[in-house]
């Protein structure tokens, strides 16, 4: 794997993105339902067991975790979407805050969705693919918990997502991963880093 993110330092925190760094620079957000491990598929990608905190309860990743790797270069953590058990208040909050960053982020370059390789494509898996493609940023997909099937099974569902993707974007890429294996952390570093060497 690239050393590109293994220099990768917590920076912040953030409950609203007012709270963000500064909007410059370029940054590369993860996104996914509060079951798909977004923070241990952070860990994996940037050998750091400890980076973005893990727990065994879906939506532990409450807040806008923001890394960084070089000045001003970072990836950011978002809050799950749509399966902790948590107050409508809360849950409201999250979205309002999640879409603000999405739509107004300036230095938000490209998004990385993670899906359950089980339970790949839902709705909040195909408004991320929708929303990529229409505001031209890079977007690639993680079909993440591999080590849940076998060979045959993940083949059959890497080639079924790949066909699904194609219809909301031409320009996404898909790949099978194991955040809890660390397999595939070699190619989503080579698929990403290149986002950063210029701003699309």
């Amino acid at each position: 794997m690239s050393n590109l993110f293994s220099h990768c330092e917590f920076l912040i925190s953030a409950y609203k993105t007012s709270q963000l760094p500064d909007d410059d620079g370029m940054e590369i957000a993860f996104a996914g339902r509060s079951n798909s491990g977004k923070s241990t598929t952070i860990n994996a990608l940037t050998n750091h067991r400890g980076l973005a905190k893990v727990s065994k309860t879906p939506g532990r990743t409450q807040l806008f975790n923001c890394f960084e790797f070089k000045p001003n270069k970072r990836l950011v953590d978002l809050p799950g979407y749509g399966y902790a058990k948590v107050p409508i208040k809360m849950k409201k909050h999250w979205e309002k805050e999640i879409d603000s960053y999405l739509m107004n982020r300036e230095s938000l370059i490209g998004v990385v969705i993670i899906m359950d390789i089980r339970h790949p494509m839902k709705s909040f898996d195909e408004q991320m693919l929708t929303w990529a493609h229409e505001s031209g940023l890079h977007s690639h997909v993680l079909l993440n918990k591999a080590d849940k099937l076998n060979n045959n099974d993940t083949k059959k569902s890497l080639m079924k997502v790949t066909k699904a993707i194609a219809k909301y974007s031409s320009s996404t890429t898909c790949q099978v991963f194991s955040a809890l294996r660390k397999t595939g952390t070699a190619e989503l570093s080579q698929v990403i880093s290149p986002w950063f060497d210029k701003q699309s």
